[in-house]
């Protein structure tokens, strides 16, 4: 729904939908969209997009702009910043721009595979003067790092998670992590006590916030390793959604759904009962800017391109993979067309086939699904031997500046050399 460049105004039109027919403010109504991953919620609850604080208070909004200041007791820049396909585009700006980006620190993502127009993208990250990659596996994004720190999986620390329900879930350490991996809020803190000089914080006298400013030195003590006063401060932060969510209570009840304002709220699973939040209690409906793919098919390019993930592998593939039980039931990548175009080109199922774009091109066997569209190609993006985006394009939705994964103009013919499978994380030309 979201990854085109009218992605905004496609869940605006899904939005529009919903509200006209009535299916909202009561249980089991309104929409309730698939993520990507678990946290999506959660990261952007906290304030993990660009042109955000946390609460969704906007960076260049002049009142939450100085709440923040004030609370966080540190001067703030006011401009939004530059998301992932941004960033990568400022990477390969020349040396005379001011904004030009010479360095990256990236945490838990692997953009050297889910990026689009990933020839670009590979470009950028290489032309870097220094990178920091921290994650659990050698991603790779990681083997173009200048240093990989070694950070701790789910099961190997505390924290929470909220996803579309809005339920704030808290997830228990199972496990102690193995060799020199790290909780990623220790490797900050190491980092902000050797970056920081150590300076007391102006208005911040609650127990077990951090008590510093002079730089990046952040100390958060106490339960779970700090953990815990993370959370306060987020409560803190985004008050007028969990402010009733204390970290006592979740020890308590494991999981509670926000908005809930006080301790003894038990939580709205169910919003917009009675009215909106709006002046007048009533909702706005935004009409929808109809334009087409930023790249449509042609003569040259006939087919479109759709990427996505399948049932056994998620992401980049850079967990999945590597369980021999998942890896065991899709262990090949595949592109899926359905049996009249198998037809037309002259190819079974089994064969190999060429997917090229103007970005890039992958080799890679085809597989027979009629549930793919005639004139659509499917291919996940799990893969690195055959990366398909290397093949997507880097086009961006005006609003939310999505890139467009979902639809991109591609030519298929028969035959091609793939690259053979010796083990996950190599990579060896048949």
């Amino acid at each position: 729904v979201s990854q085109h460049t009218h992605g905004t105004d496609n869940a605006r039109c899904l939005i529009a939908l919903v509200l006209m027919t009535g299916h909202i403010g009561r249980p089991g109504t309104g929409m309730h969209p698939l993520r990507g991953q678990n946290n999506v919620q959660g990261a952007s609850d906290a304030g993990l997009i660009p042109m955000m604080f946390p609460n969704y208070q906007r960076v260049d909004q002049p009142g939450a702009h100085a709440w923040f200041e004030n609370f966080w007791a540190s001067e703030l820049d006011e401009r939004p910043g530059y998301t992932v396909v941004e960033i990568m585009h400022k990477a390969l700006a020349p040396d005379t721009d001011p904004h030009k980006i010479r360095g990256m620190y990236i945490m838990g993502e692997n953009p050297a595979m889910s990026d689009p127009d990933l020839n670009h993208a590979r470009h950028a990250l290489a032309s870097l003067e220094h990178l920091v990659v921290q994650d659990i596996f050698m991603t790779e994004t990681a083997w173009l790092a200048d240093v990989v720190l070694p950070a701790t999986a789910w099961p190997e620390k505390t924290g929470t998670v909220s996803n579309t329900d809005r339920m704030v879930q808290l997830g228990r350490q199972a496990i102690d992590p193995p060799g020199d991996a790290r909780a990623d809020l220790w490797i900050i803190q190491q980092l902000g006590r050797r970056l920081g000089p150590h300076a007391p914080r102006a208005g911040s006298g609650d127990a077990g916030l951090p008590q510093a400013a002079g730089g990046l030195h952040w100390e958060y003590a106490g339960e779970h390793h700090g953990v815990a006063a993370v959370y306060e401060e987020m409560r803190q932060a985004m008050h007028a959604a969990i402010a009733g969510i204390s970290w006592e209570r979740l020890q308590r009840e494991s999981s509670v759904t926000y908005p809930c304002l006080d301790a003894r709220d038990p939580g709205q699973p169910t919003v917009f009962v009675d009215r909106f939040p709006t002046a007048d209690g009533r909702v706005r409906l935004v009409p929808a800017d109809i334009i087409p793919a930023d790249e449509r098919p042609d003569a040259d390019y006939p087919f479109v391109l759709i990427t996505g993930r399948q049932l056994e592998h998620w992401h980049t593939g850079s967990m999945t993979r590597r369980s021999e039980v998942l890896d065991a039931i899709e262990p090949v990548a595949t592109a899926s067309l359905c049996g009249a175009d198998l037809q037309a080109l002259g190819v079974s199922a089994g064969d190999v086939i060429t997917v090229r774009s103007r970005r890039g091109q992958v080799a890679i066997h085809v597989r027979r699904d009629d549930g793919t569209p005639r004139g659509a190609v499917f291919i996940p993006f799990a893969y690195y031997e055959a990366a398909a985006n290397l093949l997507t394009n880097a086009a961006l939705d005006p609003v939310g500046k999505i890139p467009e994964f979902k639809y991109c103009a591609v030519a298929v013919t028969a035959g091609g050399v793939p690259h053979a499978i010796v083990g996950y994380g190599k990579a060896a030309v048949a």
